[in-house]
């Protein structure tokens, strides 16, 4: 199926919410030592933990860059006992291991005739930051080419940690990110929005101002607030009144108030506290307990060492998902690389008929 000259809203794809369900989850293996300078070896165990949930869940899609790091990678599984006749691993190179980011954006549609296709969006390292990024730019085009599904190539940066989505056309993202320079600069926020309805497949934006402390990103969603049903969002909170995050986050909560759906209904906002600083080496590390992942089974969550809120934040989100059960995973090692399990995971959905979504 050819997709020059035509956007996937036209072809009726949409981008499912991560509630919804899922044929599989990618990764990139971690292997960038930049990302965890003298600490990734320390990032295995709890990486190994979530990929066993993962595969307890649903299929589990990793990319390697050879067939060395394929037998570490599998070495390392099976000793953290994943199951792996749940795992497929692909020799597809990457620069780093933040799929969310440089993964591909599966979307879908009711229609048996290529019912699943690829979003292949320019990726550019969160603004240049850290090059080389060219083997993580052609990662969707490379699992489109393998599962020989259409690609379509809108030819503007984004990055999937920067939106999230309800399932019912909205998508969520923050103009802190989208809006700076070091992404799109040629393009206003309405044309940016306009790339968005028409490659997601939805039918609104809505936007937040603000990040928090320590991230590189320059301020993606998935650490700010997350879609957990259709009309529901977590947000966070900084409780410190003297911790600069407080002001940001009290902006967005803010705009949440005043936000509506398609159907004029106003959000539901579950607030949920930042966990405490996180500091290493001098640095504030992005820690956020909204960076947890949705798989089939399970919501799988950050947890930074710090029992009082680790829990409350666990029972926050554990109750905003009553049919899946919600497992807390020590990230203090991992969050040193600046992302936590959703930052380093991106959905694949399952193809249903429009009557089960």
């Amino acid at each position: 199926m050819s997709t020059t000259g035509i956007t996937p809203r036209e072809l009726g794809y949409r981008f499912p919410a991560e509630f919804a369900p899922h044929a599989a989850t990618w990764l990139s293996w971690p292997h960038k030592e930049a990302s965890w300078p003298g600490k990734i070896q320390s990032i295995y165990p709890s990486y190994v933990e979530f990929v066993r949930y993962l595969a307890n869940s649903e299929r589990v899609c990793i990319n390697v860059a050879d067939e060395v790091m394929r037998q570490k990678a599998s070495g390392m599984l099976m000793a953290g006992g994943v199951d792996m006749t749940q795992v497929d691993l692909f020799l597809h190179p990457t620069n780093d291991a933040w799929c969310r980011d440089h993964g591909p954006a599966f979307l879908l549609r009711d229609n048996k005739q290529a019912p699943k296709a690829i979003v292949d969006w320019n990726y550019n390292a969160w603004g240049g930051k850290y090059p080389p990024y060219d083997l993580d730019d052609v990662i969707p085009t490379r699992i489109a080419q393998h599962f020989e599904l259409p690609v379509f190539y809108p030819g503007i940066i984004m990055e999937g940690g920067s939106v999230d989505f309800n399932g019912a056309g909205t998508v969520i993202t923050s103009t802190c990110c989208l809006l700076n320079e070091n992404r799109n600069p040629h393009l206003n926020q309405a044309q940016i929005e306009q790339y968005l309805l028409d490659y997601y497949g939805q039918d609104q934006v809505l936007w937040v101002e603000e990040g928090i402390e320590g991230d590189d990103t320059d301020g993606h969603i998935d650490d700010t607030v997350r879609f957990v049903n259709e009309d529901t969002v977590i947000t966070v909170i900084e409780e410190n009144r003297n911790d600069p995050n407080h002001a940001l986050l009290e902006k967005n909560l803010e705009a949440l108030r005043q936000m509506r759906l398609l159907n004029g209904k106003q959000l539901n906002i579950v607030e949920l506290p930042m966990p405490d600083d996180v500091i290493w080496e001098d640095q504030r590390l992005p820690a956020s307990y909204a960076n947890f992942y949705i798989c089939n089974k399970y919501v799988i969550v950050p947890t930074f060492r710090s029992a009082k809120k680790d829990d409350r934040a666990l029972q926050i989100i554990s109750g905003c998902f009553p049919g899946r059960e919600t497992i807390g995973i020590d990230s203090t090692d991992i969050i040193w690389g600046l992302g936590s399990f959703h930052c380093l995971s991106q959905q694949e959905p399952m193809w249903l008929t429009v009557e089960n979504m």
